[in-house]
């Protein structure tokens, strides 16, 4: 597909988020005729934009209108059995997903990371690491820029965070490179099933092109068709391969090919979980042909903000925000990585999974838990089942903040590791994770 391709076609995107706005403005500025149909109320700020570019668009419904094109965009947003997707098969119409629609228009070798936990780090990290090369990049995708809004932009390198969602739909796209930092059940509620789930994450290894490099985790290696790419394997048992990549938490290094890629005192991230991000995103720097400067920068790196970020530390407590744990493995993964006891707060939306999973690992890193929001009772109910009952309803964030901090002794750390989505109570994760930092100064006196 070409920007001539696009020129004068009338085409229909479904959804008004951010990335379904972003590609109808790049579709506008290839000269397309463009049409915007949303099940929801659209945003007054994003309807004025749309206005101002000259896009057409309906809200609360869609109508027959969006038939009226000669190709239909769907957002990422929406699953396979959504009504509106049925009712385009039912015409014999087969959507387009972002991914397909923007990836022809992308400069330079392209990198998709994706996985269950740690994408966000793990992209930030590699375009910093590359940025410290001297090399012309740009992140984008899921990390909160949408890949329409960089298309057609110049760069050496385009790192892109990718979600189950873009990936299902996604079905003739190439990426000269590929990281799965982790795989383990999310959004099963939208996919139906942990194996689609997986199934589309594994998607994103196939689509690496001959010559392309990619790197997974070695438990995970027998999940992926590598096709054309040259495979590198994470570890933390002792490397059988050449092509593994070990991490030895004895001599806090990461080795790949016999050659030291980093040492964990070069970092202030928290969490083996992060030693893993960090060594997958300079591997992939070190198979790319670079390296030399991208480890030299790693002390300045800053992770993105609600992944186990430290708000403060107070009477030797830490209170830890890691609002971004929004499922099961994150917030196991949280507990198992921060030394010393945890005091932990659980709860939000539940995204159809077992929260038995939380037991054990709460038996072993937590001395309490506080429950709150929509899955609280579910989460209780559960833990009680499974023989965990140093736990108790506090209701909401504040509540649970306040006798955490009452509670904590020194040496604990309070953990905001929620293992679901904020949207019972907060906008997103981030609105959950800046409340309870503020409600830490609060209770605290900071």
């Amino acid at each position: 597909m070409t920007e001539r391709d696009l020129k004068g076609k009338r085409l229909t995107i479904l959804g008004a988020g951010a990335s379904g706005t972003a590609i109808a403005r790049m579709a506008v500025r290839m000269g397309a005729e463009v049409f915007v149909s949303d099940a929801a109320k659209i945003a007054a700020g994003t309807a004025l934009s749309l206005k101002s570019a000259g896009i057409r668009y309906e809200e609360e419904g869609h109508t027959e209108k969006i038939f009226d094109c000669d190709k239909v965009i769907v957002g990422s947003g929406f699953p396979p059995n959504a009504p509106v997707v049925v009712k385009l098969a039912s015409r014999g119409i087969t959507p387009v997903g972002e991914l397909d629609f923007v990836m022809p228009f992308m400069k330079g070798r392209v990198i998709g990371i994706t996985g269950s936990n740690g994408k966000t780090t793990t992209t930030s990290l590699l375009g910093h690491l590359l940025k410290s090369e001297g090399t012309n990049c740009e992140v984008a995708g899921n990390i909160g820029n949408p890949a329409a809004d960089i298309a057609g932009n110049e760069a050496d390198y385009t790192v892109l965070e990718l979600s189950s969602f873009q990936l299902h739909w996604a079905k003739d796209v190439k990426f000269a490179g590929a990281i799965v930092t982790n795989l383990a059940p999310d959004h099963i509620d939208w996919h139906g099933s942990y194996e689609n789930y997986v199934r589309a994450k594994a998607k994103l290894v196939g689509f690496v092109e001959h010559g392309g490099f990619a790197i997974v985790q070695k438990r995970d290696r027998e999940i992926f068709e590598t096709g054309g790419a040259s495979m590198r394997y994470l570890t933390w048992d002792s490397p059988h391969e050449e092509d593994d990549i070990f991490l030895s938490l004895v001599k806090a290094f990461a080795v790949m090919n016999g050659k030291e890629l980093f040492r964990f005192g070069e970092t202030s991230l928290l969490g083996t979980h992060n030693m893993e991000n960090i060594a997958m995103a300079i591997g992939m720097v070190d198979m790319l042909g670079l390296g030399e400067a991208a480890r030299a920068s790693l002390p300045s790196y800053t992770a993105p903000a609600h992944r186990c970020s430290l708000v403060l530390e107070k009477n030797g407590v830490r209170y830890i925000d890691d609002s971004k744990g929004t499922n099961i493995a994150a917030s196991v993964t949280a507990m198992s990585a921060i030394k010393g006891p945890h005091i932990v707060i659980l709860g939000g939306r539940g995204k159809g999974e077992n929260y038995g999973g939380l037991t054990e690992p709460l038996k072993k890193y937590a001395k309490y838990a506080y429950l709150i929001g929509e899955a609280a009772e579910e989460i209780g109910t559960s833990l009680s089942a499974d023989g965990f009952v140093d736990f108790s309803m506090a209701g909401d964030m504040e509540n649970a903040v306040k006798e955490a901090v009452s509670s904590a002794r020194s040496g604990d750390s309070v953990l905001l590791s929620p293992a679901c989505a904020s949207w019972d109570a907060y906008k997103n994760y981030r609105e959950r994770g800046d409340h309870f930092a503020s409600l830490v100064r609060k209770y605290t006196g900071v």
